[in-house]
């Protein structure tokens, strides 16, 4: 059984901002280039394009009042008919009821005393038009179908084809514009692209003394900084450069801050860019884009190229090709190889990939020669964290009170980011209350709302609040009395996000690996506001249905991933990489079989326990509605139990291997959940109490396990973490691990 990888964490030092690349037209940011700043983006001159526009249509107008006829007059209809009568009209042209018109000779207009031999006039609509036709008619005037006197031959042919030409310059200012942002090629620069000019002369700032709590991982790394710094030493013993390393971990464990790291540390050119940016919907684009990329880093070499999240066009090959998708990113996927290993190769340049799922990754991206080395970036333990706080506090005014050491080990399963975000909260609760520095009960405060969620003020009924109090005291006191369990830090039935009450446990030290009795004790303890229920009010609400999901994912990884049923035996039957179990449908029928007796089990163990222990219960409930919050030493006090001393695993036997259901610790990790699909259980499970029934939303965070709120929503930094019972090699995840939670909007029964 493999057990899951924990490592250490890297967080940035707070400081002034990295200057920001300007280069917006690649789709990667290059930082450290030598030779000083360059030519950025080209700006567009919106004034000067607004000039040529006004002096386009200005110069639209001079020529055409430069080629048009004389003006035209317009006169009244009794002039009009007086000029018909004098026999003094030449021709007319009618339209609807407005007439133009020339004269034989020219005439002052009444009105404006003006002269003028163009006219135009309005028919009045009690006029008798047959009765002007025939005066027209009489007096020789030419009627014609098309106006008088209209505009010059040149100016027509300037106005029909003016909109065309603007078009068509409009069209190649846009090409032009485009070809000189993205760097030329076609389509806009979709694909080729100029060489990168250096927005900012200064260097990467980031190096290995902004980084915290990753010692093993820097030790990794700090070969590639002394090849970048001195490659003579390597070169006469012959040793090349290697040309990739795949950081591997959880999302929020700084493998982008370890890239940057590593280039400032080398002092060199620094590339980044997203493995999605290089996709687009024609086919090419980011192969071209590649090739564009490994050739200006090749000019400043040596350099550094980070990609983040590289599985997006770092997955194995193969299958159809449905409408071209697969198409464009297995070009690009090629061409990455081709560059890193091919026969130009990518001298003096090291690619530096990050990716949370390395499992789904080309086996030709991993051989050696692309990616020679692969370091795990897992979670922080205990000093890992203390030293991440460390960081993220240097510009934090602390009380002195205040102890980093232990605020580190009541944050078991969090990463940098979610430290950051802690200290951030609590510097925020310490500024609404108007203190001047963060102190003890601000930390308490802001991990209690990352773990359970923030309080609500609504009113439940009487009779829901005795039951939640029942649901979440069945949790804690199934806690306190199993062995090895986890301790009952904080009982709460105020509602909390979705939540109408919670539960946190969390482990005193960083665990490594589970046992199966400790499995089934997780097991007993996630059926316990079912058990309470049952043994209260000899019925079963809503409220299990997240306690059963937790329930059914550890249980059935216990029987067909971890070898923990002599009925199946040692074998994994529940694949964790997203494919069908390949087992026969009489093994899977047996697994389930085996994963009902384990969970009906557990359950028996929970509704005795529960029933030989009711006053324990009985005195939670009266606590706990009395204060509706109790801490640790309340919920022990409450319940008259003395706080259990977690007991370390069974020693290894005399040949050197583990006892069944344990591996070798690694680094403490969150027991994955033993989904079909590989993706990890929520190490904080969220399970509802009375009135839930509705799925769990959120994902809740490693290590600390929501035994009973269905859709409690916590953070991943509230995590209790217990260690990592295998997941095939998945390096993260977890069971659910001691906060239990109600949820408030399920279905009624």
């Amino acid at each position: 059984m493999d057990a899951a990888i924990w490592g250490s964490d890297a967080v940035e030092r707070s400081g002034p901002p990295q200057e920001q690349d300007k280069n917006k037209q690649k789709p990667w940011r290059a930082e450290g280039l030598p030779g000083g700043s360059g030519t950025g983006r080209p700006k567009i001159n919106w004034w000067r394009f607004v000039v040529t526009l006004l002096v386009v249509y200005a110069g639209f107008f001079l020529i055409s009042s430069f080629f048009d006829s004389e003006p035209v007059e317009t006169i009244s209809y009794t002039e009009f008919t007086k000029q018909v009568t004098a026999n003094n009209v030449k021709d007319v042209y009618a339209e609807g009821t407005a007439v133009q018109g020339d004269l034989k000779a020219a005439a002052t207009d009444p009105d404006d005393k003006k002269q003028y031999t163009k006219f135009e006039t309005e028919i009045p609509v009690f006029a008798n038009t047959d009765q002007l036709y025939q005066q027209l008619t009489s007096a020789g005037v030419q009627i014609k179908a098309a106006p008088v006197g209209g505009r010059g031959l040149f100016l027509n042919l300037l106005l029909s084809l003016l909109p065309v030409l603007l078009l068509a310059a409009l069209w190649i200012w846009v090409m032009r514009r485009g070809a000189s942002m993205m760097g030329g090629g076609g389509l806009g620069g979709l694909g080729k692209s100029k060489a990168a000019k250096p927005v900012e002369s200064s260097k990467i700032r980031v190096t290995f003394d902004d980084v915290a709590g990753i010692d093993e991982v820097e030790n990794e790394l700090v070969e590639i900084v002394d090849y970048l710094k001195d490659p003579g030493k390597y070169r006469r013993l012959g040793a090349k450069l290697p040309k990739g390393v795949l950081l591997a971990g959880p999302p929020g464990t700084g493998k982008t801050l370890l890239a940057r790291a590593v280039a400032g540390e080398a002092n060199v050119p620094f590339f980044s860019a997203s493995a999605s940016e290089f996709i687009e919907m024609i086919v090419g684009v980011g192969a071209s884009r590649v090739r564009d990329l490994f050739e200006e880093a090749r000019k400043v070499a040596p350099a550094i190229v980070f990609i983040d999240e590289i599985d997006a066009i770092g997955r194995a090959r193969g299958g159809a090709s449905g409408l071209g998708g697969h198409d464009e990113r297995e070009q690009t996927l090629n061409q990455i190889l081709t560059e890193m290993d091919g026969f130009s190769g990518a001298e003096g340049v090291i690619v530096i990939g990050a990716t949370n799922r390395p499992e789904v990754l080309d086996p030709a991206l991993l051989r050696p020669g692309r990616f020679d080395r692969t370091v795990q970036v897992g979670l922080p333990d205990a000093a890992g964290r203390s030293a991440i706080l460390q960081v993220h506090t240097r510009g934090v005014p602390l009380a002195g009170e205040v102890s980093l050491d232990q605020l580190a080990k009541t944050t078991p399963g969090m990463t940098g980011a979610d430290l950051a975000n802690l200290v951030n909260e609590a510097a925020l609760l310490a500024a609404k209350r108007g203190k001047d520095k963060v102190g003890t009960a601000d930390f308490t405060d802001a991990l209690e709302k990352l773990q359970l969620g923030a309080a609500r003020s609504i009113v439940m009924p009487e009779e829901e609040r005795v039951r939640t109090a029942y649901h979440e005291a069945g949790h804690a006191l199934l806690g306190m009395l199993q062995p090895g369990a986890d301790p009952v830090r904080k009982i709460s039935i105020i509602p909390r996000g979705r939540a109408l009450g919670v539960t946190l446990s969390t482990p005193d030290t960083d665990r490594y690996a589970y046992d199966e009795k400790y499995l089934r004790g997780r097991i007993a303890g996630a059926l316990g506001g079912m058990a309470a229920e049952q043994v209260v009010y000899d019925l079963i609400t809503t409220g299990a249905e997240n306690d059963l999901e937790q329930v059914t994912m550890i249980a059935r990884g216990m029987v067909g991933r971890w070898g923990m049923s002599a009925k199946v035996g040692p074998l994994t039957i529940l694949p964790n990489d997203g494919q069908q179990p390949q087992a026969s449908p009489a093994t899977l029928a047996t697994v389930d079989e085996e994963t009902r007796r384990i969970v009906d089990e557990c359950y028996e163990v929970a509704v005795r326990i529960l029933s030989e222990n009711r006053d324990k219960l009985e005195a939670i409930v009266v606590a706990l509605l009395e204060h509706e919050t109790l801490d640790e030493a309340g919920a022990y006090a409450a319940a008259g139990v003395t706080r259990p001393v977690n007991t370390p695993l069974e020693a290894p036997r005399a040949n050197g291997e583990l006892p069944r259901g344990t591996d070798a610790p690694s680094g403490p990790a969150p027991l994955p959940e033993p989904s079909v699909d590989g993706s990890p259980v929520p190490d904080v499970a969220a399970s509802d109490v009375s009135g839930s029934g509705a799925p769990a939303s959120a994902t809740p965070a490693p290590g600390a396990a929501a035994s009973d709120a269905s859709d409690v929503s916590t953070p991943p930094s509230a995590s209790a973490s217990n260690g990592g019972t295998p997941s095939g090699g998945t390096p993260s995840g977890g069971t659910p691990n001691g906060v239990t939670g109600e949820s408030s909007d399920a279905p009624k029964p």
